[in-house]
Parts: structure tokens; sequence; C-alpha cells
């Protein structure tokens, strides 16, 4: 009985009004991440947003403005664990970094309408899908464009399979021509590959670092007797 002694008809369309603009404007940025075969697509993100207008428009109705502003804070907070959930690291390359952000971006499209700021709610989700669509061809642009070794971050790996009776000569031997190129080492791994192999993985991260530079390295270490294989990649993406 106490829900119907403390129902409010005005307050009820007002959380109405609230939700519904959270759950069409997140269904916009959904259907956009969707279309794309994105992780997160139209279900998640309506989620989010009609999740984060509920928590905000839910302190907002109980403790006011302070309410609301504490709450959107712990949102921020619990759509960045959301978020980690969709990021994948496959080798140096790391995936999933804007369905992230696109997720943050439709909580505090939520979190605008559940504190009943349906105009910047709006503006919010239409800045949140302009960066997803048309940022798309100029990113596509920057992407074609061949790789400045000196301008771009780029984090290089190294990776040598070897007998692993030989892993210490030739753990010696890649040191020695990292060393004469000034190249330091960020970080080095030794894995298993096979029954009697291991494979090697120096990580560089030097900007300097130079592709041609790196590829006589390779065949440098290719040549010796040790070594089975001997290849470099590299990664652009934080």
């Amino acid at each position: 009985m106490q829900a119907l002694l403390h129902f409010d008809l005005a307050s009820f369309l007002d959380s109405l009004v609230s939700l519904a603009t959270a759950f069409v404007l997140g269904s916009i940025i959904g259907y956009e991440r969707q279309y794309r075969q994105r992780t997160a697509g139209l279900r998640t993100n309506t989620l989010v947003a009609v999740s984060a207008a509920v928590f905000v428009d839910m302190a907002y109705r109980l403790n006011g403005a302070a309410g609301a502003t504490q709450v959107a804070a712990y949102v921020v907070s619990g759509v960045g664990f959301l978020g980690a959930g969709t990021i994948m690291k496959e080798g140096l390359n790391v995936r999933g970094l804007n369905t992230a952000a696109t997720l943050w971006g439709s909580a505090a499209v939520g979190a605008c309408a559940g504190a009943d700021l349906v105009a910047e709610a709006l503006l919010a989700a239409i800045f949140v899908l302009a960066s997803n669509t048309l940022l798309r061809p100029l990113v596509n642009s920057i992407n074609r464009r061949p790789i400045d070794d000196r301008a771009s971050e780029v984090t290089y790996q190294l990776c040598l399979v070897v007998r692993s009776d030989q892993q210490k000569q030739v753990l010696d031997l890649l040191e020695t021509a990292l060393a004469e190129a000034s190249y330091p080492v960020g970080d080095l791994e030794v894995e298993p590959f096979g029954e009697d192999a291991v494979e090697i993985k120096a990580t560089l991260l030097s900007t300097s670092v130079e592709s041609a530079q790196l590829e006589r390295i390779v065949a440098q270490l290719s040549g010796e007797n040790h070594v089975r294989q001997a290849f470099w990649n590299l990664s652009t993406t934080e």
C-alpha cells in the first residue's frame, strides 16, 4: 500500500518521458553499432542508456540534484567496468576501445535523460553518432596512408623461433644486434613452441625504429644456424 500512497502521477509521467528518451536515443546509437556488427549492439546500448536513466531519475526523486550527481558518478564508474569487458587484446593489437567508449556515450545520454535534461540528451546522442559515422571516412583515409616510422607511435615486436637448447645463445645474439642498432627492449617473452623449440618475443617501444633496419636485423638473425624462423610485426593501436 505504501507504493500507492506515494504514487505521484506527475512524477511518474516525468520518469516516463526520461526513460522513453533514453530508450529511443540509446536504440539509435545501438542500431548504428549493430549495423556494423560490433560487440555491444542495439540491446546493449539501449539497456545501458535506460539503466543509467533509471538510476539518475531515482536518485533525483529521492535526494534531488545532489543525489542525482552522486549516482551519475557511480554510473560512470560502473559503465567503465562494463566497457572493459568489450576490450580484447590480440597480440600487440587492442580491439573494442571504440565500443567501450560508445557505451560510455550511451550512459551519458541516459544520465542526461534521467536528470530531465532531454535536450542535452539529444545533443549528446547526436555527437556520439557523429563520432561513429561522420569521422569514419577520415579514420579510413588516415589508416590507408603508409606508416611513417618516425612520425607514428608504433610498437614493434621481433619474434624468433629457436631450439630450446639454443635459447641462451640466440638471446645473446638478439641483445647484441638490438644494442648495436640502439633499440632498447621494452619487454622480452619466451614461450614454448612445439616439442623442442621456443618462441622469443622482443617488444621494442622506441619510436625511432626504422622498418628497413629492422629487416636487416631479421635477415642477420635468420642466417644463424640456431634460428629456425625470424620475423617482426608492428601495431599502431593503443
